[in-house]
């Protein structure tokens, strides 16, 4: 029996606009492909790569932008490990999305922090080595 890593295989999200949710993704991962979907009680959609993706569901009814700051329940955000934070929000950026939290440079990695056009907020990290307990460190 081989011991594979844990991993994050998908989140599952309903978001106002389908098609403004596959940009907001595709513009910060170029690679990510509609990997299936379907419009049975509701359209989706499975975007990403062959190892993770995100499920997005179309709401069926309007709702409002989802405001976090971190006293209520419910998700905060979803990290993303990425190589190169900078391109990913350089290509955000010069789409019209903003940041939703200061950029975050710190010694052994560094972390951006944008939102879709629904408030969900995305937290992009590059980290800047390869040992754990550096990467791991909150000595920051």
């Amino acid at each position: 029996m081989t011991t594979k890593k844990v991993y994050l295989e998908h989140a599952n999200i309903t978001v106002n606009d389908l098609q403004e949710a596959i940009k907001f993704f595709q513009t910060a991962f170029p690679h990510f492909k509609i990997r299936g979907g379907g419009n049975g009680t509701r359209e989706w959609v499975h975007l990403g790569d062959n190892d993770t993706y995100i499920a997005i569901n179309q709401a069926k009814q309007h709702s409002l932008k989802a405001e976090k700051n971190y006293d209520g329940i419910g998700i905060n955000h979803i990290g993303f490990v990425v190589q190169d934070v900078e391109k990913i929000a350089n290509n955000l950026l010069s789409n019209g999305y903003k940041r939703d939290f200061p950029k975050e440079v710190e010694q052994f990695r560094i972390r951006d922090y944008f939102a879709d056009a629904d408030g969900n907020q995305y937290e992009f990290i590059q980290y800047l080595s390869e040992l754990p307990e550096e990467r791991n460190s909150y000595n920051n």
